[in-house]
């Protein structure tokens, strides 16, 4: 199931989940699913991190012909996933999406191009997946402040400190 959110182009997942006294099953993808629901994407690279409580990673971007739309989810334990959209014109331009994405509720967000990405894991620990659908470029890589006053994410309050790579605490705010 898809549930549209206040930022056109961006989705959230709900797989149908198939469980029994085994455990459970279901589709993380399936090209036709996903074709009906107006995300026609081929992927051409799978990431997977693990974290601590506490890690905020991001928010990344890749730029010009290098940008990537991801499907993103998270197998074991919990992250606040952030999406913001950074397309020029956009109506909804510096607005952000965050959703909390779980190895227990199993929602996958899809992140359109054009948008910057993060996520801060809440759980004692997460691994954290996404497909994109185009290769990595270093040269291409931009992103903005987690904390930019000028987009204003509301963060959840974590029971840890926070634990921000050293190059996303130099990324410019949207403002400069």
């Amino acid at each position: 199931m898809f549930t549209p959110t206040p930022i056109a182009g961006l989705q959230v997942f709900t797989p149908r989940i198939f469980g029994d006294e085994r455990g459970y099953f279901f589709e993380s993808w399936n090209e036709q699913t996903f074709a009906a629901a107006g995300i026609d994407t081929r992927f051409v690279q799978d990431n997977q991190a693990r974290s601590s409580r506490g890690v905020l990673r991001g928010l990344h971007f890749q730029t010009g012909e290098h940008a990537q739309a991801k499907l993103v989810r998270v197998i074991e334990g919990e992250v606040f996933d952030v999406a913001v959209d950074m397309r020029p014109g956009s109506p909804t331009l510096h607005e952000w999406f965050g959703i909390r994405l779980s190895g227990e509720n199993q929602k996958q967000l899809f992140v359109p191009r054009g948008f910057a990405h993060g996520y801060l894991v809440l759980s004692e620990s997460a691994v954290f997946a996404y497909k994109c659908d185009n290769f990595y470029a270093k040269h291409a890589e931009g992103g903005v402040r987690y904390d930019d006053p000028a987009i204003g994410i509301e963060w959840p309050k974590v029971d840890a400190e926070l634990v921000v790579a050293e190059r996303d605490l130099t990324w410019d705010s949207i403002a400069r």
